[in-house]
């Protein structure tokens, strides 16, 4: 007999069952005997000991659940062997397709696609395309610094007291100042000069050339300097600034643009007004200036020596020669003739500042003061220049009407008279 617990799964067998048709059990079957009966028990066996397999449509298996064998099938061989008609398969359900339609008002679950793996922010880094530009730029740095810190070398620039740090591969200073784009004429100074070497430490000074107006003491003139400041341009130019008096600070700073400095020196002279003589320092442009600044005022017919437009230098000698007196009587062409430079040049060699204290006696003929005032003359003779000490001794000579010995007994025959 046919056991109404044996189950047959969907979709297997023969396939004889039309989709739709109702599923029952089988009619039963004639007895065959006892090997029949083993025969139906061992199927069931098996048909358990097989899985069940979901059939999810309607039509038949395929792919590896084809390839596998069904309970259903075996059965109905080992039954055709004994000469036992199987049972007919068991209908499949039909399951039509789902669509809107057979939802009606329910609606198919959407399918939310599964989320990416989030990767790390350094694996996103790495696998962009920026990554290799960074890898390139950082590897042609690292070369950089290698090979920069093997063969550049590091130079200090002070350009006009500007002072920066640069490495460079230049062998020489022209190149170092090439390629740092630093401009230089031949009036400009540069040290090292341009075709010395360079080396690792080096520093390269250059100082550009600048116009320097100097006006010193009411003259103007014009410099070509390297200086930067007005001290240093004035030691450059041999000038002590410690003598002069200036119109701008030691330290002001001279662009390249150029400078306009007054400067008034400072000179030590001497001023010898009738028998006082005087040092001072002045700034005075002139002879006239120096007289000011020392309170010194000329009288009519004073003559100044060297003039009073002179420009007094260091060491100048000033001198202030009061007005001679009144000349009321001439001398005649016939003394004047007589050789009176001879008879200086034996009394006093030609000395107009001659002292001879056994008289004593004074200036270029030696007169005595009685003898001296006699003949109108003033002070002492060598308080007067030459030519009132000439005069008087020509009017002495007049006087004594040419008896010279009284006057010159040791000299007096040098006139030729």
């Amino acid at each position: 007999m046919y056991s109404p617990t044996l189950e047959q799964p969907f979709g297997g067998g023969s396939g004889d069952s039309a989709p739709g048709e109702p599923v029952g059990p089988p009619p039963e079957r004639p007895r065959s005997g006892e090997p029949a009966q083993e025969t139906r028990s061992e199927p069931a066996q098996e048909a358990r000991a097989e899985p069940a397999q979901e059939v999810r449509s309607g039509g038949p298996a395929t792919g590896d659940f084809a390839a596998m064998p069904q309970p259903g099938a075996r059965m109905s061989r080992r039954l055709s062997a004994r000469g036992v008609s199987p049972p007919p398969d068991p209908p499949v359900p039909f399951m039509p397709p789902i669509t809107p339609e057979n939802l009606g008002d329910r609606t198919l679950p959407r399918e939310e696609p599964a989320p990416k793996p989030v990767m790390p922010a350094w694996r996103t880094w790495v696998s962009s395309p920026w990554s290799m530009s960074v890898y390139a730029a950082l590897v042609g740095v690292s070369l950089g610094a290698v090979v920069g810190g093997g063969l550049a070398n590091e130079v200090t620039l002070d350009i006009d007291g500007d002072l920066r740090t640069l490495r460079s591969f230049a062998g020489s200073v022209e190149g170092v100042l090439d390629s740092a784009g630093v401009r230089y004429s031949a009036g400009d100074h540069v040290k090292p000069g341009p075709g010395e070497r360079v080396g690792d430490g080096t520093t390269i000074v250059v100082r550009h050339a600048r116009p320097l107006t100097l006006i010193m003491d009411g003259k103007r003139s014009t410099h070509m300097i390297t200086a930067l400041n007005v001290g240093d341009a004035l030691e450059d130019l041999k000038l002590d600034p410690a003598r002069l008096r200036l119109s701008a600070n030691r330290m002001r700073q001279i662009p390249v643009s150029g400078f306009k400095l007054s400067v008034k020196t400072q000179r030590k002279v001497y001023i010898v007004a009738e028998k006082v003589r005087i040092a001072t320092i002045t700034t005075g442009r002139t002879v006239s200036q120096v007289l000011e600044q020392a309170n010194i005022t000329l009288a009519k017919g004073d003559t100044v020596r060297p003039s009073l437009s002179t420009f007094p230098k260091e060491g100048s000698v000033i001198r202030v020669v009061p007005a001679l007196p009144p000349r009321t009587i001439p001398i005649s062409p016939n003394v004047a003739a007589l050789n009176w430079a001879g008879l200086a040049d034996c009394e006093s060699h030609g000395n107009p500042k001659a002292y001879n204290p056994g008289g004593p006696y004074y200036g270029m003929y030696q007169f005595s003061l009685p003898m001296w005032r006699a003949v109108g003359g003033t002070k002492t003779p060598i308080d007067w220049p030459a030519e009132e000490q000439t005069y008087r001794a020509q009017l002495l000579f007049q006087r004594v009407q040419g008896r010279w010995q009284g006057q010159w007994p040791h000299c007096g025959a040098r006139l030729g008279a």
